[in-house]
């Protein structure tokens, strides 16, 4: 998984809810799209006991009388707040199988046999993975939820990626049967210090997301704000036209009231007296628009571009202490008669801490480049390939 993100899908949510609903002692009857649930009398919960109807996608009637079960449906929401609360944080623990380590991709995806790998630690150390709930709105586009661990090493504060898919594979989103319920041994002081660093490192994280959310909404408040300067520009037309009719009744009026007898020099004056004012009525609207949109309605762009701005929400769901080992991985290769073992630094749950380069070209070995020979020396399949 390269990107250690857990999409709210609605497939996860419906995982969730029902892991969660049956930890509450609740049973659930599935009919389709439709679960019929029956909660118990339970203090560890607020929902109320009873029956309740839960219609499973976002696709509900206005008049159904079913509760919405959805990644943004309030339901949801609201036994995912319960659920942290319950277990905000915890403890676990990550043991390596000393004969069943994992190997290396660049040694899988390779063409040199794999005899045998052991794992031997030297010593425990800590981290403390964080799981956020991050929302992603604009006025432009739906919202945008995700689940994201940040996992950090205590002592040298480094992010473990590694670490972060590990545990989204081992635990999910948290409830009573997940494996976070032993209580966490580090001070609070330890813990805020981790959970700031781990914050700043989500953002990093997540930066490439939300500038593309961001492009993608700047590029509709443009389009909104080339919208509205087209119907000004409309607008400004309109008023030319009816400024210019105006100017031609006052000039028609003007010569009416020269050649006229005084019962019709008098109506004319009237109805010029009227036409002046509506033409100096038009012709201020008239330059209080050209004004602006020669400024390029700055006050409409800032309005338009405000709702158009990211609301970004970051919420630490549980903080979860994670022990694990550290240590070395001995990896016994062979290639037609020829063995040769490679030791590399080596964690639990973490995988190989260490990078190794070809012999020959000193390129790092990875899946998209990795090993090809172990004759004579460790070399890549770029090399090898070139060598042919």
């Amino acid at each position: 998984m390269t990107d250690e993100a857990l999409a709210v899908t609605q497939s996860l949510v419906e995982d969730f809810a029902e892991r969660y609903l049956e930890s509450l002692g609740g049973t659930i009857e599935k009919r389709g799209d439709t679960w019929e649930v029956t909660i118990p009398d339970n203090e560890d919960t607020e929902l109320p006991a009873g029956s309740l109807s839960l219609l499973c996608g976002a696709d509900r009637d206005e008049d159904a009388t079913e509760e919405s079960l959805h990644p943004e449906s309030e339901f949801f929401q609201r036994i995912l707040r319960e659920a942290t609360e319950r277990h905000p944080t915890g403890k676990l623990s990550i043991e390596a199988d000393r004969d069943d380590a994992e190997i290396p991709q660049w040694i899988k995806e390779g063409d040199v046999e794999v005899r045998e790998a052991q794992f031997t630690p030297y010593y425990d150390r800590t981290a403390i993975v964080v799981l956020f709930e991050v929302s992603i709105e604009t006025v432009s586009e739906y919202q945008q939820e995700l689940l994201r661990a940040i996992a950090i090493d205590h002592r040298s504060e480094q992010r473990l990626p590694a670490l972060e898919e590990t545990f989204l594979q081992m635990t999910s989103i948290p409830t009573n049967g997940s494996p976070t319920t032993t209580e966490s041994s580090l001070s609070g002081s330890d813990a805020r210090s981790l959970l700031g660093t781990a914050q700043d490192q989500l953002m990093q994280s997540i930066q490439n997301k939300i500038d593309e959310v961001h492009n993608e909404a700047s590029r509709a408040a443009d389009a909104e704000v080339e919208e509205y300067r087209q119907l000004q520009q409309q607008r400004i037309q309109e008023l030319e036209e009816e400024r210019s009719k105006l100017s031609s009744k006052i000039d028609e009026l003007s010569e009416t009231i020269n050649g006229s007898n005084q019962d019709d020099r008098v109506e004319a004056l009237k109805k010029r007296k009227e036409a002046k004012a509506e033409y100096e009525e038009v012709d201020a609207e008239l330059s209080a628009l050209q004004e602006l949109r020669d400024q390029g309605f700055p006050q409409k762009q800032e309005e338009i571009r405000k709702r158009h701005a990211l609301d970004i929400r970051v919420t630490p769901l549980t903080v979860t202490q994670v022990e694990y080992e550290r240590g070395e991985i001995d990896v016994e290769l062979a290639e037609q008669g020829v063995s040769r073992t490679v030791t590399l630094g080596y964690g639990s749950g973490i995988g190989t801490t260490e990078t190794v380069q070809c012999s020959s070209c000193d390129s790092v070995l990875s899946v998209e480049n990795p090993l090809n020979t172990i004759k004579g020396s460790i070399r890549c399949r770029s090399c090898s390939s070139s060598n042919n």
